[in-house]
């Protein structure tokens, strides 16, 4: 990491760490926030002063959801700072965005990884709202353990995470939503450094009968950058009991640095959205035929890999 970078992800740790000691004081989240930002070193990137700032007023008054708890105006304050992760900390770039339908029901199928945080999902949520000429939200599914940690569930339901389960992508998708999973699950984002960008299993394939039976389009996603934000060296079973996760890492920075290592590193990010694999000519009793199931799913699996390697010689090296 460059001195600047560092600098300035000390910065972001230090703002964090004045925002929660004003509501461990017994401030109101505006007034926590406004203290922190009064205090706080000049290195804090505006996005994330203005995420803070717009997260704080949203909890002092009324707010609308979904009856899936999806939240548009709050996606919409923490937009600032997807947006400075995009463009500033991962460099990212996108290819294919237009492979994404502008309206309608869809399946996003991606690799996984970025540890116990879905960053790959926020980033690739941030592609289509930035990317895209017609912008629309993305709804992602998440393993149920993570809606356990009270903040971070309330936050990720917020900005589009639905619990994972084949009822709740179904559902979604026959409200004609664009929907992400990742077959990899615990698998994509458990695995050591040494496997990176390889992809795992994709079990048995179920996004695909629910595909078949919503009649929805699959568009692949290859995310590449993801892998080495948290390089995970060993897992600590631990920590692992104690949050109720399915594992732990332990990293180059964390926990040696602290909360300051639980700042992601600033790697270089690709993200290609692959051509549509159209399913409207099935009909939906084909989600039954379990070799079709089985030679779709390795399909997305295989043009998923292939764009991986692709782009990993695309991007060059990681960080610079």
């Amino acid at each position: 990491m460059s001195a600047a970078r560092a600098e300035r992800a000390e910065a972001v740790a230090d703002l964090l760490r004045r925002a929660r000691l004003g509501l461990e004081d017994g401030l109101d989240p505006l007034a926590a926030a406004e203290r922190a930002l009064a205090t706080a070193p000049a290195g804090v990137p505006a996005a994330l002063r203005d995420t803070l700032q717009g997260i704080a007023r949203r909890l002092q008054g009324e707010y609308s959801e979904d009856e899936w708890g999806f939240d548009e105006g709050f996606a919409e304050a923490c937009f600032p700072l997807f947006e400075f992760l995009y463009d500033v900390w991962w460099r990212v770039r996108t290819e294919g965005v237009r492979n994404v339908p502008s309206h309608g029901r869809a399946l996003l199928v991606s690799n996984h990884a970025g540890s116990l945080f879905p960053f790959d999902a926020s980033m690739v949520a941030a592609a289509i709202q930035k990317e895209h000429p017609l912008p629309r939200w993305a709804r992602f599914m998440v393993l149920d353990w993570a809606f356990v940690l009270p903040f971070l569930s309330n936050a990720m339901r917020r900005v589009g995470g639905v619990p994972a389960s084949p009822y709740n992508a179904k559902g979604l998708l026959e409200e004609d939503e664009l929907v992400m999973v990742f077959p990899e699950g615990v698998k994509g984002t458990g695995k050591p450094f040494s496997e990176r960008y390889r992809l795992q299993r994709f079990g048995r394939g179920g996004f695909v009968e629910i595909a078949l039976r919503t009649g929805s389009p699959i568009v692949p996603v290859a995310v590449v950058g993801s892998e080495e934000i948290y390089p995970k060296l060993a897992d600590s079973g631990a920590a692992a009991r104690a949050l109720g996760a399915p594992f732990f890492p332990v990293t180059p920075t964390f926990p040696w640095l602290g909360a300051l290592g639980l700042i992601p590193l600033p790697s270089k990010w690709r993200i290609q959205f692959c051509e549509p694999i159209e399913l409207s000519d099935y009909p939906p009793d084909a989600a039954d035929d379990p070799r079709l199931v089985f030679d779709l799913s390795e399909r997305v699996r295989e043009t998923i890999q292939q764009a991986l390697y692709e782009n990993l010689v695309k991007r060059g090296s990681a960080f610079l």
